[in-house]
């Protein structure tokens, strides 16, 4: 389980890494943008994406 998940925090941070490695100038506008967004769109943003992902998980596990 251990293993499991110590590969998946991997491949996110290959994932995350790999967008402003291949395209910084994008990246550093989109963070702008984002910084100038409120906070509670933010957070609204970011649970909606755990909410995605724990029903990957769950999918993922159910099978």
């Amino acid at each position: 389980m251990v293993d499991t998940l110590l590969l998946a925090f991997a491949l996110a941070l290959i994932i995350e890494g790999l967008i402003p490695a291949l395209f910084p100038n994008k990246w550093r506008s989109y963070v702008a943008k984002i910084a100038q967004e409120p906070a509670g769109q933010i957070r609204t943003f970011g649970l909606i994406i755990v909410a995605i992902g724990l029903f990957l998980f769950t999918l993922a596990y159910s099978s």
